[in-house]
């Protein structure tokens, strides 16, 4: 597996099931990947019963044009029967891949979140195109993505799975004594960009009726602005804003909140793909709001809130809400942990994925 994703230690475990199944694994992983929050260095937590192998990276940060030298070498070394390619087929490391996994005779499969279907210009439609035309199967991370690919000729198997699950032995409800003496607390990890709505999440919370606080967990180019925001609204004293932590620390983070809000914005570029934080904040027991952009109502299902986008004064009232009706708060904090344990574990997704794997084997 060739995964840059990989580097963030509580995805690791999945690799760790996939291994547990018999399969014979090696997943090649970059010293670290940028992009707009900064740089995440790559983590070991979860690497037993497989090899995380760590490859030079060329172009790090460069999302359409980075590859991994290395890895012909690699391939030839551990001789793979499957080279399952984490990354778009309009991306130039999986036309590297997939080339080289082409010569030496291993099927092969990619993964997509592209959940628009976008004309690319020269060279990505080519080799959008080569890809399409040259692996054995693909993975995508819903089934609005899946769809897309259907749209544009792929006929090939596509399987619906999520890049990753959540562990929710590691994120699970805090203790009652974890939520005494603290107001109403609400959550948003993610990067701070303009199509995160993070603008309308703070009108949102200046309008509650309600002794509440908010943290802002992540980095990105908005930061400043926000900050800015929060002086001219006048509630700076109770936002908070964190910086990206190690992956392990992130389950005791979420049990500091009470509720979770991803506000995204539709773009004509970009709408939500999944939203993994939605997932590991039910897993966490807390009511999640959502806007309606994208997979988010997908993934909530009847588990929490949705909202339509851009809609500071729908933000406001479905936190009042769930401040105001704690019958309301727990209910979905109920529904939301059985939701992951039935759909978004690291178990099921790993199953998914070696079902796919021995799909592509000779019987």
């Amino acid at each position: 597996m060739l995964s840059k994703a990989c580097i963030v230690g509580i995805y690791q475990r999945k690799l760790e099931l996939i291994a547990q199944q018999g399969v014979d694994l090696m997943v090649a992983v970059p010293p670290s990947w940028r992009d707009e929050r900064g740089e995440q260095p790559l983590e070991r937590v979860y690497t037993n019963g497989y090899t995380l192998q760590e490859t030079p990276i060329t172009l790090n940060g460069n999302f359409h044009f980075h590859y991994y030298p290395q890895l012909p070498r690699l391939l030839n070394d551990f001789k793979p029967d499957i080279v399952h390619i984490d990354e778009e087929p309009y991306n130039a490391a999986t036309w590297h891949a997939l080339y080289h996994a082409r010569r030496m005779g291993a099927r092969s499969l990619f993964f997509t979140w592209q959940n628009i279907n976008r004309t690319y210009p020269p060279p990505f439609k080519w080799g959008e195109s080569w890809v399409m035309n040259n692996v054995e199967a693909a993975i995508a991370g819903t089934q609005s993505a899946a769809d897309v690919y259907r749209e544009k000729g792929f006929q090939k198997p596509i399987s619906v799975i999520p890049q990753f699950g959540t562990d929710p032995d590691l994120f699970h409800p805090p203790a009652e004594a974890e939520k005494a003496q603290r107001p109403f607390t609400i959550g948003y990890v993610g990067r701070l960009v303009e199509e995160k709505g993070l603008q309308y999440l703070l009108q949102a919370v200046a309008s509650l009726k309600a002794d509440w606080q908010l943290h802002l967990v992540g980095s990105g180019p908005l930061r400043d602005s926000l900050q800015q925001t929060c002086q001219q609204l006048g509630i700076s004293q109770s936002v908070t804003f964190t910086e990206w932590m190690p992956s392990s620390e992130m389950p005791a983070m979420y049990r500091q909140f009470d509720a979770l809000v991803l506000p995204s914005l539709t773009r004509p570029n970009w709408k939500e793909q999944f939203g993994r934080v939605l997932v590991e904040a039910m897993a966490t027991g807390l009511a999640v709001v959502g806007s309606n952009s994208g997979a988010i109502p997908g993934v909530l299902g009847d588990a929490g809130l949705i909202v339509p986008e851009g809609n500071a004064e729908a933000i406001t009232g479905a936190l009042q809400r769930l401040h105001d009706e704690a019958g309301l708060r727990q209910a979905l904090a109920d529904k939301g942990r059985e939701r992951v344990l039935q759909h978004f574990t690291h178990a099921s997704v790993a199953q998914a994925t070696v079902d796919v794997y021995r799909s592509l084997l000779p019987s």
